[in-house]
């Protein structure tokens, strides 16, 4: 639950209870906080603080002139800096560990000596203590820090430690032994205000540890003044508030943690619990008027599920409970009982701010900011202006640098023609503030189409600090491939059923080991069975993606368009008289020109040339015999340029089986045959296929009874083929009779 709020001094928001308190034994869960009421508007504290302190700086103490912060320099080393509210220069202390004083004296610890800085005093009066000196041993445990009061403890004469209070009075160091209760084993001051001390002893050993509440009053005497009963559950990780009026702690029962609270002025009512928090990080900041002010510690780079509050008010006299920050780090309590919290609000920003009371209600006022951001930012993008993707694995790498790790990146990939989408989320990275993301170019399994792509992505804080989103543009292009009917690049394979449906299948443009593998089968449409022969003869018209030519029964020959969309435009007619051709090929480039040309044998044997000429309604010219002898084989093939020449090739299969490899010269002739092989008769269909296998060769499908097989070309003149197993058309050798 996030309440946010804003202005100057910001009320919080309260809900008020039924139900206010319940006596010890009775479960008061934490009600739902309630939308913040209207903020007179105001200055925002984020801009318009004076006072600045390091993104990385601790509260540690604070009086009435400065504060005092902890920070780590670029070598690790700690730096402790005093800064005054009135804006004076910094002052740097020397010294590692400081501690909390609630006061302008600043002191500093090196193992038993622990050096006082009077910060509000001309010339910084400063003095010494070194414990082992007072006490006149070194078997002391120190027990906390009261202003300039030192808490320590050690041995009596049977062993239990006695709980010393030494301080510096006008100019005198004193020494006084506050008690040796018999059978407490420690003592650990938690909190103090005034003239009193309230903490935590203990008994027993081992596994029968018991823990004990205690109050000393500092008054003339140096009295145990107080007592209070039995401290379950409380143990070393229990922190604590008081004023003159309430006291709270901490216990942990199981894997909660409960608030319990004492009344100091109505002793009757006895010690209740304010409510009870799941798990056993929350930490009491202090208490604020009636106000038991505490939370989770969690920074900006922390995981803090949305709907817990960060650090909040809990009224022990209404039950009233304010939102008060988002986060914190650091608290320390300053002399008039008003707390300084390191922390902050998405609307107030990063800073060190002040929680006091007005009228009842805890207020919080920015008294230093940061340069830090609150809500998360998208630093840098890395988006290349363009994917190649039928390279380097057919993936690209995009990349965003954000302000901070804890957050989530929730991508969305639209492809501006098609509107297609591909979604992914993005986790925090194993370390660094990089979120990075290898698409592998498919949407929904299937080769995603070239073009233009917005990508945005959405970026949300895990612990809720903030939301933002940003966009680019990339885009996707591959080398055109003749067998390309929907503009992804990967080949696609048309086939004809018996009834006269046709089916289109989108192979993946990398194999998968050694397989080649399909991604979609889509139905074209039917009516194809009126056709003698479909071939898929490339680009010859101009658009970006493969074309069909189709020979009908009464010898006429129709052009079919691809769209780019995996369909086909209104056929058009090309011609008439060209039922005297037995065989068609198309799709390779015969003479160089960069248009694919189209080749056809007629009854006679001769082998014909029609030049692509680029046009619609006119895409061969007038055709030119390449010459005899082609009668002698039943597979004519145009593969495209698979052995190195100067243009496309051609492959023929004959009446033995026997597979011949003509290279183009470049003219629209071939060179003299080469034998590539033998066992080619199982075959109905030989397919010149495009580049199947991305390694920027065209290559062969060979499709029949006894399987479909991907044949990857080489290189090689003598060696052209190396076979590659395919999930095409498995278990369906017969279904097709036509595979183009």
């Amino acid at each position: 639950m996030k309440h946010r709020m804003s202005g100057r001094r910001l009320a919080a928001a309260v809900l008020t209870l039924s139900t206010v308190t319940a006596v010890t034994g009775t479960l008061v869960t934490a009600p739902a906080m309630a939308a913040p009421a209207a903020v007179t508007a105001g200055a925002r504290d984020a801009q318009d603080v004076a006072l600045k302190i390091p993104a990385d700086a601790e509260i540690v103490s604070t009086g009435t002139q400065g504060f005092l912060t902890s920070r780590k320099d670029v070598s690790g080393e700690t730096v402790l800096e005093w800064r005054k509210f009135d804006g004076s220069p910094l002052e740097v202390i020397p010294g590692a560990e400081a501690l909390s004083t609630n006061s302008d004296i600043v002191v500093v610890r090196d193992g038993a000596q622990f050096s006082f800085r009077d910060m509000a005093a001309p010339g910084y009066t400063a003095w010494s203590i070194n414990l082992v000196q007072v006490l006149g041993t070194t078997d002391y445990t120190f027990a906390g820090l009261t202003g300039s009061t030192i808490w320590a403890t050690k041995p009596d004469g049977r062993g239990d430690p006695e709980l010393h209070r030494i301080t510096r009075l006008n100019g005198v160091l004193v020494n006084r032994m506050v008690t040796n209760y018999s059978g407490e084993k420690s003592f650990r001051v938690l909190a103090h205000s005034g003239a009193d001390a309230f903490g935590l002893a203990h008994r027993g050993l081992g596994d029968h540890i018991t823990y004990h509440r205690f109050l000393a009053r500092l008054d003339a005497n140096d009295q145990w003044q107080t007592k209070i009963d039995y401290a379950g559950y409380s143990g070393p990780g229990a922190t604590a508030g008081i004023t003159p009026k309430y006291m709270a702690w901490t216990e942990h029962p199981g894997s909660s943690t409960d608030i319990k609270w004492y009344d100091r002025e109505n002793t009757t009512s006895g010690v209740r619990r304010l409510s009870q928090v799941a798990g056993q990080s929350t930490v009491i900041a202090g208490i604020v008027g009636d106000s038991v002010v505490y939370g989770e510690r969690g920074g900006l780079t922390a995981t803090q599920p949305d709907g817990k509050d960060a650090l909040i008010g809990h009224s022990v006299s209404t039950g009233a409970m304010y939102h008060l920050l988002d986060y914190f780090t650091s608290t320390t309590v300053a002399p008039d009982g008003s707390l300084l919290v390191r922390g902050g609000s998405v609307e107030e920003g990063d800073g060190l701010f002040r929680i006091s009371d007005s009228g009842g209600t805890p207020v919080v006022t920015k008294v230093a900011g940061t340069d830090r951001s609150v809500g998360i930012q998208v630093v840098e993008t890395s988006v290349p202006d363009v994917a190649q993707l039928d390279k380097n694995g057919g993936t690209v790498t995009l990349a965003w640098t954000l302000s901070r790790p804890n957050a989530t990146i929730d991508l969305t990939f639209t492809h501006i023609y098609t509107g297609r989408k591909f979604t992914q989320r993005i986790s925090a990275p194993a370390s660094g503030n990089r979120f990075s993301f290898t698409w592998n170019g498919l949407i929904g399994g299937v080769s995603a189409p070239n073009g233009s792509y917005a990508v945005n992505a959405d970026v949300t804080s895990l612990n809720g600090f903030g939301h933002t989103s940003t966009g680019a543009y990339f885009e996707v292009r591959r080398a055109a491939n003749p067998h390309d009917f929907n503009d992804n690049g990967s080949t696609d394979v048309l086939a004809r059923d018996a009834s006269g449906v046709l089916w289109r299948d989108d192979l993946l443009d990398w194999p998968t080991g050694t397989q080649v593998r399909t991604a979609q089968r889509t139905k074209v449409g039917p009516g194809w069975g009126t056709y003698k022969q479909i071939e898929a003869v490339g680009n010859i018209a101009g658009s970006a993606t493969g074309d069909l030519v189709a020979l009908d029964g009464a010898g006429v020959l129709w052009h079919y368009q691809g769209k780019g969309d995996g369909g086909f435009a209104t056929r058009v007619r090309v011609g008439s008289g060209w039922g005297g051709y037995t065989r068609l090929t198309g799709g390779s480039d015969l003479n160089g020109d960069g248009r694919s040309d189209l080749l056809a044998t007629d009854g006679a044997g001769s082998l014909w040339f029609y030049k692509g000429t680029g046009s619609t309604t006119a895409p061969f010219a007038g055709r030119v015999k390449v010459g005899g002898g082609w009668g002698a084989y039943n597979q004519i093939t145009a593969v495209g340029n698979i052995a190195g020449s100067a243009a496309g090739d051609l492959v023929a299969r004959d009446t033995t089986g026997v597979l011949w490899l003509y290279q183009g010269n470049g003219a629209g002739n071939f060179a003299t045959r080469v034998r590539i092989g033998s066992g080619w008769g199982g075959f109905s269909q030989l397919v010149g296929a495009g580049d199947v296998t991305n390694d920027g060769r065209p290559d062969l499908i060979a499709y029949g009874a006894g399987g479909t097989y991907v044949y990857r070309s080489t290189g090689s003149v003598t060696a052209v083929f190396g076979k590659m197993t395919t999930n095409l058309y498995a278990g369906e050798g017969t279904k097709f009779n036509s595979v183009s």
